[in-house]
């Protein structure tokens, strides 16, 4: 039987996670160039740096989530074997396809704030070209919203599979674990 508790804590971190990934692409940084004239030089001042924050925290939301499904259902390749249903079918497509939108929200999520988190340290003379002011690209975040939420979608279903043809598998078919012998004469 499918835990609810699972189900819940698991809704309740891609949930969080979800919103912080999309706060996080609401709230990136970015740069203006300043010119200080007494110093006779352009440099690059970034606004608030919390969507570096808010990456991190939805990256460790959803690692924690990711965790807890695994976790409860043994990984899939450990434990009881599973009865040959289409509950297992779809299991094994959707562990597959759990961890495939797992991996790149996460890789989105991570770099992202990573990148967010650079800020250039160098100036220019005043005149010249001005300084690059690199920020992170738009959309990043916002990729790694729309993958954390289907990661917890695909996490959902996968658990509530593999508990389904968990449930229902019956070892040596319900009746005796022996081998039958003819009586010796």
């Amino acid at each position: 039987m499918a835990s609810k508790l699972v189900f819940i804590v698991t809704f309740v971190f891609d949930l969080i996670a979800f919103g912080l990934a999309v706060a996080a692409e609401r709230r990136r940084s970015t740069a203006t160039i300043v010119q200080d004239s007494e110093q006779n030089y352009n440099y690059c001042v970034y606004n608030s740096d919390v969507a570096t924050g808010y990456g991190v925290g939805a990256f460790v939301l959803l690692l924690a989530s990711q965790i807890l499904i695994m976790i409860a259902s043994r990984c899939f390749c450990c434990g009881k074997a599973l009865s040959p249903t289409g509950s297992r079918a779809w299991a094994i497509i959707l562990f597959i396809a759990c961890w495939i939108c797992f991996t790149i929200a996460e890789l989105c999520l991570f770099g992202g704030s990573i990148r967010n988190a650079y800020h250039t340290k160098y100036r220019t003379i005043f005149g010249e070209n001005p300084p690059s002011c690199q920020t992170l690209r738009k959309g990043v975040f916002g990729a790694g919203a729309a993958f954390v939420f289907f990661a917890a979608i695909t996490s959902e279903l996968y658990y509530l599979c593999y508990s389904k043809a968990s449930d229902s598998f019956q070892a040596h078919g319900g009746g005796e674990a022996g081998v039958r012998l003819g009586t010796y004469k």
